[in-house]
């Protein structure tokens, strides 16, 4: 695991938790509000937010992992908008259509975590294919 590796898992955790800041707890407050039987109250949550902190750090290092396994020729934009879609069809997606299929979801809550939660994958696979990049194209 060279420097790449540790400097993109951060970048990786850093973005997840940020993004997913934006997306649950600012963007989706809103519908989350009209759905607060599914969710711990506040002071719970925030006793968890060491369990959150670590399973960022254990996406983004995976993330970047994953991402490094499957480095080719092609330009790193490519390779990080085809990892980001693949990522996105991967888990997200089924993710939140599982949830929807057992927990009363709204759909229009549902399509937006898709959506968001989707475009910021996307953007953090960008993000670790720019640290991936071979040096003569940077």
């Amino acid at each position: 695991m060279d420097k790449r590796f540790w400097i993109a898992g951060v970048v990786a955790s850093f973005l997840f938790f940020a993004l997913g800041f934006l997306v649950h707890g600012v963007i989706l407050t809103n519908d989350y509000m009209q759905l607060k039987s599914l969710f711990r109250p506040e002071e719970g949550m925030m006793t968890y937010m060491p369990v959150m902190i670590i399973a960022h750090i254990i996406m983004g290092f995976s993330f970047a992992w994953v991402y490094s396994r499957g480095v080719s020729g092609a330009p790193w934009t490519m390779q990080g908008l085809r990892f980001g879609i693949a990522a996105v069809l991967l888990i997200t997606v089924p993710w939140y259509l599982i949830y929807f299929s057992i927990q009363p979801w709204p759909a229009s809550t549902v399509a937006t975590q898709i959506v968001f939660d989707g475009i910021s994958l996307i953007i953090t696979a960008l993000v670790v294919a720019f640290i991936y990049k071979p040096s003569e194209s940077k």
